[in-house]
């Protein structure tokens, strides 16, 4: 694509009882971040007009009824229901957990035939989205299965990348996720996405430690000398520059996380809870892997200030950023590798 064209940015709306709204709002005030893209919301109009005037907006809204009219220079809607929504603001409701699932449907979709060229998903409750139609843990393991390829929780900065062998799945239960085919999958994910999306051409990773200490040679569990270590030196052996196991407890206090590309962590938190001491606020959450591209700021819902008007947007817009850069990089990534220079004769 060219440079001066506008990505086509999708935004499901996530829940809206929640903050999703009042970032989205935000983000799309400033009209330096409309010169970039083209947003467009997944929601109704009826209830977008709610979060206008609830919040003071002086913002914009197109309404549109398909995707595929989506107009350059607007902040569209498209009218995903008709029916007006009840908001209680910071309540858990299952009703507004259906509403959030029918615009991550329609957004997906969207994404899957064209007509959005990239996918910004607000903030949903994970436990009141759950149904007999819909039973996945969060946006990821959805998208994995609406999409395709394999996915991988990226959360990623401007200095700290972080990937993820297993997400969201019980600590007790995280060990026995770890294989030597997990492991190189994910190390392999996390280096495609590294020279596709973020034009790293020899990546540098690090790999936390399963245990404690790695395992202090057995004492503290033998996981990481009989499966980390030699599937590690398996790969750097194809010729990847890939370290580990790390000890995970002074990793990132020592400053040793400057030195890498991308960090892959062993489960969840051990690799969450750094990522969001160092970047909260201007980290994102991308899920590498698949053929399209998803990104979503690094919190939750934040129920506790929802409506109030004070919520922050920083990693909102940090995502839509993130997104059109990778979106763009990949593009690039594509045209040269189909195109590669031909070697001269001697």
């Amino acid at each position: 694509m060219k440079k001066e064209e506008k990505v086509i940015v999708g935004i499901s709306i996530g829940d809206l009882n929640g903050i999703g709204p009042e970032i989205i709002i935000k983000t799309y005030e400033d009209p330096r971040v409309l010169e970039l893209n083209t947003p467009v919301i997944f929601a109704s109009g009826k209830t977008m007009q709610f979060f206008k005037n609830h919040f003071n907006s002086k913002i914009h809204l197109f309404n549109i009824d398909s995707a595929q009219k989506i107009v350059h220079g607007k902040v569209n809607v498209v009218n995903v229901w008709k029916e007006p929504v009840k908001i209680e603001f910071g309540k858990e409701d299952k009703t507004i957990g259906e509403y959030a699932i029918k615009s991550l449907e329609a957004a997906t979709n969207a994404l899957r035939d064209g007509n959005i060229d990239v996918l910004v998903t607000a903030p949903i409750n994970k436990h009141n989205i759950q149904s007999e139609k819909f039973n996945f843990p969060g946006h990821t393991d959805y998208l994995a299965k609406a999409l395709n390829g394999k996915s991988l929780m990226f959360m990623v900065s401007d200095e700290l990348r972080v990937g993820l062998l297993t997400d969201h799945v019980p600590l007790k239960e995280a060990s026995n996720h770890i294989t030597k085919n997990l492991i190189e999958e994910k190390i392999g994910t996390v280096t495609k996405s590294l020279k596709q999306d973020f034009g790293i051409r020899k990546p540098k990773i690090a790999v936390l430690a399963i245990n404690p200490h790695a395992g202090d040679n057995g004492v503290i569990g033998n996981e990481d000398d009989t499966v980390l270590k030699p599937t590690i030196e398996k790969i750097k052996s194809e010729g990847h520059l890939v370290y580990g196991p790390y000890s995970a407890d002074s990793f990132f206090g020592s400053n040793t996380y400057k030195n890498f590309d991308a960090i892959v962590a062993s489960y969840h938190d051990q690799g969450l809870i750094p990522f969001k001491t160092i970047a909260f606020g201007q980290g994102v959450n991308f899920t590498a892997g698949l053929d399209k591209v998803r990104t979503s700021p690094d919190h939750g819902t934040a129920y506790e200030i929802a409506g109030k008007g004070i919520a922050d947007e920083s990693s909102f817009k940090q995502a839509i950023y993130t997104a059109i850069k990778i979106y763009r990089n990949r593009a690039d990534y594509n045209h040269y590798s189909k195109n590669p220079l031909k070697k001269a004769t001697k």
